[in-house]
């Protein structure tokens, strides 16, 4: 078996919750380097994971030459993160939201393109048992073709984005996150940036379609946007409702629930209720067998897709083109909720 050295760049709460964690288990993975700000967290992280080499200037990291990076820094550090680890001939798994700007992830996407480098994004949900199939389905025309959309995402971070508090599972975490990473607007804090990058991801992945136009308005806290609104316009013409907010309690199951209505039928995709079906008009009924809990979310299918990868196998079900389209619609989200409702053209 090919072994893989993996940096980590940006070892903070989630990535000594997760990514890390799967690296570990994996077969033939060597954690090489791993950088975080901090010489004591860092010093800490180095030897609990048994990483070869520590620093925390990202550069002596990437020196190395690792095969693949996760980069897991605050959000608005992505994008340098991302290119120089593209720059030094590592396949790349970056955290969501992909960058804060349009124009630096779409940046990454034509890099990666240009070194011959896999870019993932870290989205979960595409990795979650049968999603390949329904993305097969829907992109295959099983619903025709589409012309509406509903992309629903309810999830349980009013701690993170809301007080000083955080979540309480938070005190008993290898590291407690930063505050100012989740909630500085200006760095891609908020829950537009924060959580409808899951759902919006997933939205535009399984259909394949890219936004043209947003009109949005958010519920503010404080400067930060706790809930959120808005209408989509795709580059098929067809039409899409965007929304949720931070409103389900603390431990609860996000609410992510996404309808797909073509010439043909609907799909119906209620993530956090284990059920999936496709309804035609000409009387048909399809349904993807789900065990209860199948589509529990957790975040090991783009680590263990980024080693397999990078070992030249597998399908990569998180693409950065599509973390860009993300991106581009937040980010215009956010700036037409600023701006009343203007519709904002992209």
């Amino acid at each position: 078996m090919q072994r893989i050295r993996v940096s980590v760049i940006g070892a903070g709460w989630y990535a000594a919750e997760n990514h890390i964690p799967v690296l570990r288990r994996l077969a033939g993975v060597e954690l090489d380097g791993v950088c975080r700000l901090g010489a004591d967290e860092l010093r800490r992280v180095r030897d609990h994971f048994g990483f070869a080499f520590a620093s925390e200037d990202y550069r002596d990291v990437l020196a190395r030459r690792p095969d693949a990076v996760i980069v897991a820094s605050p959000h608005a550090l992505h994008h340098v993160h991302a290119r120089d680890a593209l720059e030094a001939g590592a396949h790349v798994l970056c955290e969501k939201p992909m960058t804060v700007a349009p124009a630096d992830a779409w940046d990454l996407v034509h890099r990666a393109q240009r070194l011959g480098r896999h870019l993932l994004i870290a989205n979960g949900y595409h990795y979650l048992p049968k999603f390949d199939e329904v993305a097969r389905l829907v992109r295959g025309g099983a619903v025709g073709a589409i012309e509406q959309v509903s992309c629903q995402f309810c999830s349980a971070t009013r701690p993170v984005f809301a007080g000083a508090v955080g979540f309480a599972r938070w005190n008993n975490a290898f590291f407690r996150p930063a505050r100012s990473t989740w909630q500085d607007p200006a760095a891609g804090g908020g829950f537009a940036y924060g959580q409808l990058s899951h759902s919006i991801a997933l939205m535009l992945w399984l259909t394949g379609l890219r936004c043209t136009g947003v009109s949005a308005r958010c519920f503010m806290h404080e400067g930060i946007d706790l809930h959120d609104a808005a209408t989509v316009t795709f580059d098929n013409g067809a039409v899409c409702s965007v929304f949720g907010g931070a409103s389900v309690p603390e431990n609860g199951r996000a609410r992510l629930r996404l309808s797909i209505a073509g010439s043909k039928g609907i799909a119906d995709i209620d993530v956090d209720l284990d059920r999936c079906k496709f309804a035609l008009h000409d009387g048909s009924l399809r349904e993807i067998p789900l065990a209860p809990g199948e589509w529990n979310y957790h975040c090991a299918g783009p680590v263990e897709r980024l080693i397999d990868l990078s070992r030249g196998t597998g399908e990569n079900l998180s693409p950065g083109d599509v973390g860009a389209k993300t991106i581009e619609l937040i980010e215009a989200l956010v700036r037409s909720a600023k701006s009343d409702g203007q519709t904002i053209m992209i």
